[in-house]
């Protein structure tokens, strides 16, 4: 509620000013446009859906205390099916729209064939959900105009690599889907096992929408693995489950946070119960600004429970740092190159959901989340909680990057 009432004192500020110029009365101001894309229906609207929802939360919110110097602020949305041909047609859309910026993608294939896009034509990219390591890597960071708000997968692996390790569990068998998520998934689990000098003692791959997965979990098992480690987006995470079951197979499935979404939950059932994942976010109402955001979530939208929390809350926060940047261009220039010195040299603090984003970007760094901002989660009676008390404690305090 207080960052709410600073976002508007500075809002307010800049409508009075607006109302002072010459003409100022003269005419309605013209919406602000900012691109929003996403699966928001296909096969990974599960996530899609809570990313736009989040996004149009904060919007709402931005709108009410004012927009963008008294203009509302919109959203140019493009449904992208988790398809990386239609995800490309509606980024060309986008910057032939001449948004001020873009916020989106929650597949990692589906990004990486739009990055060039935005890139070449220096138009700020935010990704709030995609997670691939390649998306923040692929441009030298000082050039890049691609930002993410997101825990990559280069943190989220040896997160949980850490974490299993601590507790025994060295022999790992990763189970990864053949997308570009899985294939970069892998990539950063293995090196992460290699630090603590390990290797997985079984590796297997698959295709997305295969519906049995015994051939590899017997195998894993044949070759003693004492973990299983899922790198899948989709009902894939289930079946790994439903397969160790079906085995009576009693070893823990670990992972990045798709095993906090429906997915997986409601796939796996009660064969999903003990399974361990990396968070950003817990929808527990931990602190005051949890509670305002999880509020206003299932106040606006009539839901006791959001399908995918970190989704929502990550999107929320990234309209709010976007806008946050905007604001503070003071000469009215709001071209690429202008609103990414903003985004890289942010005027003041934003606290956040998901973490108080002091300095979350700049020339040399394009990602927002640090690893001690993630906590582990466990599935518990079909929800995702904190997997350790002394989290639930320190989530009391949202986290800065370090």
């Amino acid at each position: 509620m207080k960052q709410r009432w600073k976002l508007q004192a500075l809002i307010c500020l800049g409508v009075i000013a607006l109302a002072c110029l010459p003409g100022a009365h003269a005419q309605t101001p013209k919406p602000l446009r900012i691109g929003l894309i996403g699966p928001f229906s296909g096969p990974s609207s599960d996530f899609g859906n809570p990313m736009l929802n989040g996004a149009k939360l904060a919007l709402d919110e931005i709108n009410a205390a004012g927009g963008y110097l008294g203009r509302p602020i919109e959203f140019v949305i493009k449904d992208d099916t988790a398809n990386p041909d239609v995800g490309l047609q509606h980024s060309q859309e986008l910057v032939q729209d001449g948004v001020v910026g873009t916020i989106g993608f929650c597949n990692t294939g589906v990004a990486m064939k739009s990055l060039d896009v935005f890139q070449q034509a220096r138009s700020p990219l935010i990704v709030p959900c995609a997670t691939g390591t390649p998306i923040t890597a692929k441009y030298p960071a000082a050039e890049s105009y691609i930002f993410r708000t997101s825990a990559r997968d280069a943190i989220q692996a040896p997160f949980v690599v850490n974490d299993i390790v601590a507790r025994g569990w060295t022999k790992v068998a990763i189970l990864a889907d053949k997308t570009a998520y899985g294939e970069g998934g892998l990539a950063d689990v293995t090196k992460a096992l290699a630090t603590k000098q390990l290797q997985p003692v079984y590796v297997g791959r698959f295709d997305t929408g295969v519906k049995d997965l015994q051939p590899e979990l017997k195998a894993a098992q044949a070759a003693g693995a004492n973990v299983v480690f899922s790198y899948t987006v989709g009902p894939e995470n289930a079946v790994i489950a439903k397969g160790r079951q079906a085995l009576k197979w009693n070893v823990p499935q670990v992972g990045a946070w798709p095993l906090s979404f429906p997915f997986f939950l409601d796939g796996a059932k009660d064969a999903a119960e003990g399974a361990l994942m990396a968070q950003t976010f817990i929808a527990e109402p931990s602190n005051e600004r949890r509670i305002s955001f999880l509020t206003a979530y299932n106040r606006k939208y009539g839901t006791r429970k959001i399908a995918v929390p970190m989704a929502a809350a990550q999107a929320y926060d990234t309209v709010y740092l976007l806008t946050y940047a905007i604001l503070s261009i003071r000469n009215g220039d709001l071209s690429g190159p202008s609103v990414k010195n903003a985004l890289e040299n942010p005027p003041r603090v934003y606290y956040g959901v998901t973490a108080t984003h002091e300095r979350p970007f700049s020339k040399d760094d394009k990602d927002a989340i640090t690893s001690n901002m993630l906590v582990m989660g466990l599935v518990k009676n079909g929800a995702v909680t904190f997997a350790y008390p002394e989290d639930r404690t320190r989530n009391l305090f949202v986290q800065r990057k370090q």
